[in-house]
């Protein structure tokens, strides 16, 4: 073999072998992509971090982050067939604004079916005289994010739960 093909072979033999690595040691598996923590510090931090318009930051003060309760599940996700295992929902305690933020833990297997009840299952058209524009429903790990809002404050806050 010539000194070319040699180096060639060595230098490729290496490329292959720092992709092995690489992939070994950050490799997109899904435990890489659990979040850990409460939902509830999730929540806040979306909000610290989501870049929101200066409206909706100065409302947040009317707004809770509360418990997922059996009560509310089938206002909240349009169902009481998801089973998870905590859940919080943020939303305004008295405003004329269609809006709610969901995070669900689930467990990682039934987090398609979940994220398929609530696409299923929610009504944007479920508050009194105004409806909500957009629904996104993303997961990461095993926490789904479910959100019913305007567009541009469920793109801030999507992008923000991508960060988490």
């Amino acid at each position: 073999m010539g000194s070319g093909k040699k180096a060639m072979f060595v230098t490729g033999f290496f490329i292959l072998l720092m992709g092995l690595v690489c992939s070994a040691c950050g490799g997109g598996s899904a435990d890489s992509e659990k979040l850990e923590g409460s939902l509830q510090d999730m929540m806040t931090s979306l909000y610290a971090n989501a870049e929101l318009d200066a409206d909706f930051k100065e409302a947040l003060d009317g707004y809770e982050t509360m418990d997922l309760t059996d009560d509310l599940e089938v206002s909240i996700l349009g169902t009481d067939q998801i089973t998870y295992t905590e859940g919080v929902v943020s939303m305004p305690m008295m405003s004329s604004v269609a809006y709610q933020c969901v995070l669900l833990r689930v467990d990682e297997v039934d987090v398609e079916s979940a994220k398929q009840a609530l696409k299923d299952n929610a009504n944007l058209d479920k508050w009194v005289c105004v409806s909500a524009e957009s629904m996104l429903i993303e997961s990461r790990g095993d926490v789904i994010f479910f959100i019913m809002s305007d567009k541009s404050t469920a793109t801030a806050m999507s992008s923000a739960f991508q960060k988490l």
